[in-house]
């Protein structure tokens, strides 16, 4: 088996904080995720997440005008320069200080960057034959208090500045005569927006009470006068003033102020000010958009609403709320067809039609952590299940969530799929276990227990029959059917909270794991008895069967992990893993990670679909995979670099800790963007709810796909995918030196299909395989496959299963498909269990195309018939006109076709 997983998407999360941005063609969306970024394309409704990622969460993008390059930055200092095209990190710099906001000109040269009460203008890279990154151009004072947002015109020759202290600053991005700054003032709250009007000087601003300014410009962008030159030397001096220089001149010049002799001639530009102010009781504006072409403004609120108006008149278009959370972020595309909506609150993210008044995109990630996950039979869902009592499932090839069940009323601590793979099963803390059939999108089904308990672990077995569900309050086992939903036993015998429950694959025997140091084996076909009972060293934390049915994985307290025999009741091995866990330190440890005292232990196993590896994960931002075979660790996961998350840190950083104790303890935030009150002494913030913290890393469930070719895992960061990508691996198999691309296609001239293939497959490049197989005549199918050898047509089936999700010859690869399993199905039955993984990986693939294919006919079915009709009527029509004496005949006899056809239509 190949370690070669690579981290492949995010799910569960769909927004977090930061400025949502549109490609340049508006039919993609980049949301930041966390300390990654996730890019949904809304024409094909898929969601991709780019393989890059930034130290700390990201707080701003900025996407260049031509879609190729983005600038992220994190909430601490650096910056990424990131590549879309190839998806790749270009470039790293810091930029000491905390950015709020970034923006590329629209002729994309420059780009302006602003920190404190600063503006920074740098040069873009890559518009020069040389590659220069982020160089600085200019440095820009005027306001007082931290920058808010910034807005070009049109031309990029000047940009707009917004500012806490209630004034905007317009500065020009050249040197022109008449305007070097303009400060705005009137408002009397935070500015959170300005957008210049199209082609214009004039310019709207939008502050915090929803009171919104429309500054009128008395000159033209053609009017602005580029200055004389100067002397060279004194230019060369203004341009080589550093950050430092420039700081002690602000403290001693007026602030923001130019030479009050040269005042008079330069500031030649002048505003007028149209005031509106926002009628309602929605004043606690939080985000503004403006599309310039269709002068259209979108503004949203902390309560959930958001407005659309039409300027310059400033009439009001629509009035609706998304949900009750505050708007965080608002993002219009280029047509102003679509407006994109962040809650940072509720992790959600809209993209809504306004003209058709429907959504484009709904989604929403859990409240809180997700605790569990379970893929389905086929490996094309995953469920999941959250603290916030939600079950929600998700679409691995779109990644999109298309059903939520809301029915529990507190957290979910275990999901599963039945086999049938149509039913998924959650137990919750608040003493029910339901079932949600995935055809009607319902709970059909809910099991209770005799006095309310608290289930914390959930197993179905392989019929579908039993569910079986472990209470941690009453350390007992409840059993019922799921036919008729009845309680069937309870089983009892455990002293301790019940923490895991797995059924056997291949019989009905239930294993149950408890914190009292004992795993127990349970007949379902006799009584509920027990069959055996293992003494582990220590508290048993989750148990799981290989999919055989003939070995048991039990992760226990003190880090280890052990397997048995369960029908010999013999231990075969163990495995050490308390140093590969690999713990971080939190933030007010004052140990180092590995000195610190706390149980290493996996907390979630699950074997691969092999059963020849073992994943463990728990309190560690590590996911191991373990040979069962040889005990050995293959390979560790780093799921997250993200150091916005507590634990992250493996030393202790002594300049973090003061006298008064760690860093980490001082508020430094004061206030914050929510308008929390500022801290008394003693107190963490101005409101106790709004306590500082930061969420610890850990893995709370691992689960390989039934196919074998990716895992999951449910982490604080979200819902994380490890995928095998195996076009970047050469990975030849029984490779001599005969075999080349050039004698391949010698052999495929020559018409000697499967010696061909035989040698692709050697070879093993994907390219070449799917050459040689395309070459194949359909009636010739028959014959390769009949004389294909054993050992490749399980390589041959692996082939079509990954064929089949990027290949339009649908019919072509079922054909193949068809034939290599009614003729080498008897010998592929003798190897099923070797073989499961690569025949649900085909399953998957053809169930994907089936849905597809069915919803399409299911669509067009009464489009089909009217044209069948139509064509049917055209053809008599040119009968009669062939032979003018029967036209009357041919006349009812159309119009029996199309009643016919309307009958049809009308049973159907």
């Amino acid at each position: 088996m190949r370690f070669a997983y690579r981290f492949s998407g995010l799910l569960g999360t769909v927004y977090r904080r930061g400025n949502l941005s549109f490609t340049r063609d508006g039919n993609s969306l980049l949301s930041p995720v966390g300390n990654r970024i996730s890019l949904f394309d809304l024409k094909n409704n898929k969601c991709e997440t780019l393989p890059l990622a930034t130290r700390l969460n990201i707080v701003c993008v900025g996407l260049s005008p031509d879609g190729s390059l983005a600038i992220l930055i994190d909430e601490g200092t650096s910056a990424l320069l990131v590549s879309l095209i190839g998806k790749c990190v270009i470039h790293q710099f810091y930029f000491h200080k905390p950015v709020h906001s970034v923006s590329f000109s629209p002729d994309g040269k420059k780009f302006v960057v602003t920190k404190d009460n600063l503006a920074y203008l740098y040069h873009a890279p890559g518009k020069k034959r040389e590659f220069n990154a982020f160089v600085l151009d200019k440095t820009y004072y005027g306001p007082y208090d931290e920058t808010t947002c910034i807005d070009w015109t049109d031309d990029s020759k000047c940009f707009a500045v917004g500012s806490k202290d209630m004034s905007t600053w317009v500065f020009g991005a050249e040197r022109w005569a008449n305007l070097i700054y303009y400060s705005l003032g009137g408002h009397k709250d935070v500015i959170v927006a300005c957008f210049f009007e199209e082609n214009s000087l004039d310019l709207y601003t939008i502050s915090q009470d929803a009171a919104l300014c429309v500054w009128q410009c008395d000159t033209e962008l053609d009017g602005l006068k580029p200055m004389p030159p100067k002397d060279a030397a004194k230019e060369k001096k203004a341009a080589e003033d550093d950050e430092e220089l420039l700081e002690e001149r602000k403290g001693e010049e007026i602030h923001g102020k130019a030479d009050p002799s040269e005042e008079e001639t330069r500031n030649k530009v002048k505003y007028s000010r149209i005031f509106f102010n926002k009628e309602g009781d929605f004043n606690n504006l939080t985000a503004a958009a403006y599309h310039k072409k269709t002068h259209l403004l979108v503004t949203g609120f902390a309560s959930g609403v958001f407005h659309l108006h039409e300027l310059p008149d400033f009439n009001l278009i629509h009035s609706l709320s998304i949900s009750d959370q505050r708007i965080a972020s608002i993002s219009i595309n280029c047509t102003g067809d679509w407006i994109a909506f962040g809650c940072s609150g509720l992790g959600q993210l809209l993209v809504w039609e306004w003209q058709s008044e429907s959504y484009v995109l709904k989604q929403q990630g859990h409240f809180n952590s997700m605790v569990s996950l379970a893929y389905s039979p086929d490996g094309q869902y995953i469920v999941t299940g959250g603290e916030d009592g939600k079950v929600k499932v998700w679409n691995t090839s779109s990644s999109f969530c298309f059903v939520t069940f809301t029915e529990h009323n507190s957290g979910v601590t275990a999901v599963t799929f039945t086999s049938t793979g149509y039913v998924v099963l959650s137990a919750s803390l608040d003493g029910t276990v339901r079932a949600f059939d995935l055809h009607r999108y319902r709970n059909f089904r809910t099991f209770t227990s005799p006095r309310p308990s608290q289930f914390s672990c959930l197993a179905v077995d392989s019929s579908g029959e039993i569910v079986a569900a472990g209470s941690q309050d009453s350390f007992e086992i409840f059993i019922w059917s799921m036919q008729s939903g009845r309680l069937l036993d309870v089983l009892a015998g455990h002293e301790g909270p019940i923490s895991s429950l797995s059924f056997n694959p291949m019989k009905c025997v239930l294993a149950s794991a408890s914190w009292d140091k004992t795993v127990k084996l349970w007949d379902m076909l006799d009584s509920w008895r027990t069959k055996e009972t293992f003494i582990i060293n220590s508290d048993v934390l989750v148990v799981a069967f290989r999919p055989d049915g003939k070995e048991l994985a039990v992760a226990a307290l003190n880090g280890q992990i052990t397997f048995w025999d369960h029908d010999n009741a013999v231990q075969t091995g163990s495995i050490e893993g308390r140093h590969d866990l690999q713990m971080g330190r939190k933030e007010l440890d004052k140990i180092t990670a590995k000195q610190a005292a706390k149980g290493k232990s996996f907390t979630t196993l699950c074997y691969s679909a092999d059963g020849q590896s073992i994943l463990a994960g728990g309190l560690s931002k590590f996911v191991c995979i373990y040979n069962v075979k040889e005990q050995i660790l293959m390979k560790k996961f780093e799921i997250s670099c993200n150091h916005s998350l507590d634990a992250m840190e493996e030393y202790l950083d002594r300049r973090k800790m003061t006298e008064f104790g760690s860093m980490a303890l001082i508020d430094e935030g004061g206030g914050g963007d929510e308008g929390v009150a500022i801290p008394l002494p003693g107190v963490k913030r101005g409101d106790m709810s709004y306590r500082h913290f930061k969420p610890e890393i850990r893995v709370t469930c691992v689960r390989f796909c039934p196919t074998g070719r990716s895992w999951a895992a449910t982490t604080t960061e979200g819902l994380l995918l490890y995928s095998l990508d195996s076009g970047l691996i050469f990975d030849p198999f029984e490779l001599d030196i005969d075999v080349t691309p050039s004698n391949i296609r010698k052999t495929l001239s020559q018409k000697e299909y499967t010696m061909a293939i035989v040698m692709a497959f050697k070879l093993n490049e994907k390219k070449l395989i799917q050459e040689v197989i395309e070459a194949v005549p359909s009636s010739e199918v028959d014959v390769v496959c009949s004389s294909l050898p054993d050992l490749y047509v399980e390589k041959l089936l692996e082939f079509l299963a990954s064929a089949f999700e990027t290949s339009c010859h649908l019919e072509f690869y079922l054909i193949w498909a068809h034939k290599l399993l009614m003729l080498h199905g008897q010998k592929l039955k003798t190897r099923s269990v070797k073989l499961l993984p690569v025949i649900q990986f085909l399953q998957k693939s053809i169930q994907r195309h089936f849905e597809d294919v069915s919803k399409l006919c299911e669509w067009n079915i009464y489009n089909i018939k009217y044209a069948l009709a139509i064509s049917q009527q055209r053809g008599m029509k040119r009968a009669a006109e062939e032979t003018p004496g029967d036209e009357e005949e041919l006349d009812s006899d159309s119009d029996y076709l199309m009643q016919e056809a309307h009958k049809d239509n009308l049973s159907s």
